[in-house]
């Protein structure tokens, strides 16, 4: 195949055979696991005949654990052990069921537990009874899904059309299992920027984990990244992911490269973290937008109050109908103490969402993460660069150790025009990332300079105090007042909130805003509250004039003209 589009094509093409039998919506059901299962095959066909003669040559010697040894027979953290290949199961079509099982069952545990996430067993019986599994079987032992023919970032895009054309037809969300590559490039450029001098010595061994790892995306970008950078470094990719389709594609992709299987997992990272002791030199990300967590407050508020900052989420707890801060604080809470990266992308919503009050909130999470001076960057990407949105993205880059140019700074970037349309729309994505922009927004985050692009701000710019002004109750004769104390009774009917900037004196503020309009205010100390916000939109603003009268007016009397003309064509 000429490319992976050709081949996801062919693939795609093989759904219509089960035009009729199954609903469109299950297509993904047989096709995926198909597809995993001949790209296994294609990459052991080679040692095969070698792993079989020494799989023979271990049971005469009764050899127990075997796996290792057949692993290094077959060249990769897998092997199969069963007499079948593709070429095999389809020349004896009349027992092909029965076949295809042994096959998947002679699969090393790693590489078998990756089918049953499929649930593909239930789809043999029925391809069976439907005389499609033949038919369906035999086409795919056409395609070669060898490595040297399709790469491992071939792959990644194979896997991602097919899944985008399966929610197309099925009306669900591409965009919850994939982001697109060239924002991850993105991502990885920031990412790496600042540590290529490390990553670029010999024999380097670096981690990276994802938790909400898709089909992998994230991480072999990394993995291909720091490959082009210094061959002899190596990255070592964890993660875990929701969905057992997604997981499934991620951890087959990990194990054709050769990465350690263990360390892909399964399940819901912030209920369920399956590497609760790991710390990883970068983490990366793209949670789900929105998304409510209900399902799991229990635990969450449970870890909130009985751990505090001894847990995951000290700082505070979003709104239920957001769990994006959760991801972050999971994240955060995995960097190394001698330093990590951490890329996360965003929609607007935790920028400013939540305001300051007895209960930490969005609020409190951002104060949390501004003053201990870990937020570096946020990137402002442009819109439609998603499958499943065209919503305002941003990319978060946090560090628990800033270089000491950026200490007690934070860069805004904003980047929403630099994109270029697609020649074909992808559900929502209609834009792109050239190569280009990629370097340009690279570039501007690596120069570190204010510009019409960049801004550069103290960390202590983005807090504000939101304090209460009181205003004197008053009676019938519009005398003030008094409490037990003797001092101004406060009117609820009168309070207001102002916020007002940490590096202002409240005082001040007071002096020049309030009382020359309520001379007889007063601030009530006692309900000040510290937020925090980043506002993007007001850093960025660019003032536009105003049209003059005079040019509305001669607009208006042009259209009157030309109207007047039209109904005289009609009247005569």
């Amino acid at each position: 195949m000429k490319n992976f589009k050709e081949t996801a094509n062919f693939i795609w093409a093989i759904a219509d055979l089960l035009r009729g039998d199954y609903k469109q919506s299950d297509y993904g059901k047989v096709i995926l696991p198909l597809t995993v299962l001949r790209r296994l095959d294609c990459v052991l066909l080679s040692t095969k005949d070698e792993v079989l003669k020494k799989f023979e040559q271990a049971k005469a010697l009764n050899i127990q654990n075997i796996d290792p040894i057949l692993n290094k027979v077959s060249g990769y953290n897998f092997h199969n052990r069963s007499l079948f290949t593709f070429e095999k199961l389809i020349a004896d079509p009349n027992n092909l069921a029965a076949n295809l099982r042994d096959y998947i069952n002679g699969f090393s545990a790693d590489a078998r537990e990756i089918i049953e996430q499929f649930d593909f067993d239930n789809q043999i019986d029925r391809m069976d009874g439907d005389n499609l599994l033949f038919m369906v079987i035999k086409r795919f032992e056409e395609i070669n899904l060898h490595p040297n023919k399709v790469s491992s970032t071939q792959m990644g895009y194979l896997f991602e059309e097919l899944i985008r054309k399966f929610a197309e037809i099925s009306n669900e969300t591409a965009g919850e299992h994939f982001t697109p590559r060239e924002v991850i490039r993105l991502m990885i450029n920031l990412l790496f920027l600042d540590d290529r001098d490390i990553l670029t010595k010999k024999g380097i061994v670096k981690t990276i984990y994802d938790c909400c790892a898709g089909t992998g995306g994230m991480l072999s970008v990394a993995e291909e990244y720091l490959n082009e950078l210094n061959p002899d470094a190596r990255l070592e990719v964890f993660g875990q992911e929701l969905n057992p389709e997604s997981y499934a594609i991620c951890k087959s992709d990990m194990l054709i490269k050769g990465q350690n299987p263990v360390n892909i997992k399964k399940g819901n990272s912030i209920s369920d973290d399956q590497l609760p002791n790991e710390r990883f030199d970068y983490l990366i990300t793209n949670p789900p937008f929105g998304v409510k967590w209900e399902k799991i407050a229990k635990s969450v508020k449970t870890e909130h109050e009985e751990k505090g900052y001894g847990g995951r989420f000290g700082a505070g707890l979003p709104s239920t109908s957001d769990g994006s801060f959760l991801f972050l604080m999971h994240l955060i809470s995995k960097m190394k103490p001698e330093g990590s990266r951490l890329a996360i992308v965003f929609n607007g919503s935790p920028l400013f969402s939540g305001s300051p009050s007895s209960s930490k909130n969005e609020s409190s999470i951002r104060q949390w993460i501004i003053e201990n001076d870990m937020l570096e960057a946020v990137i402002a990407l442009p819109n439609q660069l998603f499958y499943n949105t065209g919503i305002s993205t941003y990319i978060w880059l946090i560090s628990n150790r800033k270089p000491t140019k950026r200490k007690g700074k934070v860069q805004l970037i904003n980047a929403v025009d630099l994109f270029k349309k697609m020649s074909k729309s992808l559900g929502n994505k209609r834009n792109e990332l050239s190569a280009n922009h990629i370097a340009s927004i690279t570039e501007t985050y690596g120069d570190f300079i204010h510009n019409e692009y960049s801004k550069i701000f103290d960390n202590t710019d983005f807090g504000y105090s939101k304090v209460t002004v009181e205003c004197p109750e008053r009676d019938a004769k519009g005398n003030i007042k008094l409490d037990k104390k003797g001092l101004p009774k406060a009117d609820s009917s009168l309070r207001v909130t102002e916020n007002i900037p940490l590096k202002e004196e409240i005082l001040d503020y007071l002096k020049r805003e309030v009382l020359p309009h309520l001379p007889d205010a007063w601030i009530d100390e006692s309900k000040t509250k510290i937020g925090y916000e980043v506002n993007f939109a007001k850093y960025f603003y660019q003032y536009k004039p105003l049209r003059s009268l005079q040019d509305i007016r001669n607009d208006i009397m042009t259209l009157e003209r030309d109207t007047a003309g039209l109904i005289n064509e009609v009247i005569d």
